[in-house]
């Protein structure tokens, strides 16, 4: 029940903006800005009025077999959604907050409807003058929209580094998804950086020849 309650307060937002007459509200929010390497995330997410879905909340407060298990079940009941990533070497030539706002407005245009209104997770936005949009600190724990997007986004990019450790094995992405872990840094110490890692980004810059 306790559940119920707060998948309900977490429709207030939507609720809001459906009283004022839009019809098609997106959650927006990214995954993978922090990383060394890889590339960033972002998911948008249009659910049905009135949808909950059970033990949907901020990706980072769910563990990962919860967000897997969640991921079909957005994907299941979501009007429309869009996935969007930007890769490394696009992050270096002009920065990660640019590319989250590239990301974000990308998986926008990835929605098979167009929004009448985007909640983004944050306190900046960029890129959506032509849409009605309003940023939400802490949108993933508030907005069931954007907690929707931020488990797409999330696990999408999760499996993206899980494909990577395949193909660089000597970094162990699959442990630590590209963060800057004690093992991870030490890795890049030892082996220099690979294709996907984040030459501008300090912790990898150091090592680039």
């Amino acid at each position: 029940m306790a559940d119920k309650n707060l998948q309900k307060d977490m429709l207030a937002y939507e609720n809001t903006l459906y009283e004022q007459g839009y019809k098609y509200v997106a959650g927006v929010d990214e995954a993978g800005r922090g990383p060394l390497a890889g590339s960033v995330y972002a998911a948008a997410v249009i659910l049905p009025k009135g949808c909950l879905i059970d033990g949907l909340r901020d990706s980072k407060k769910l563990s990962e077999k919860k967000r897997e298990q969640l991921f079909d079940v957005i994907i299941d009941k979501a009007l429309a959604y869009g996935i969007c990533a930007v890769d490394p070497e696009r992050i270096d030539e002009i920065n990660i907050l640019e590319a989250t706002f590239e990301a974000m407005r990308g998986a926008v245009d990835k929605l098979g409807i167009k929004p009448d209104f985007v909640m983004i997770d944050g306190n900046r936005s960029k890129g959506m003058d032509d849409i009605e949009h309003a940023t939400l600190i802490g949108g993933d724990d508030l907005s069931l929209s954007i907690a929707a997007a931020s488990v797409l986004a999330k696990v999408s990019r999760d499996r993206y580094m899980d494909e990577m450790a395949k193909i660089y094995p000597e970094y162990e992405f699959e442990k630590h998804k590209a963060y800057g872990t004690k093992l991870h840094r030490e890795l890049i110490a030892k082996y220099g950086p690979c294709p996907i890692h984040r030459k501008s980004f300090k912790g990898v810059k150091e090592y680039v020849k």
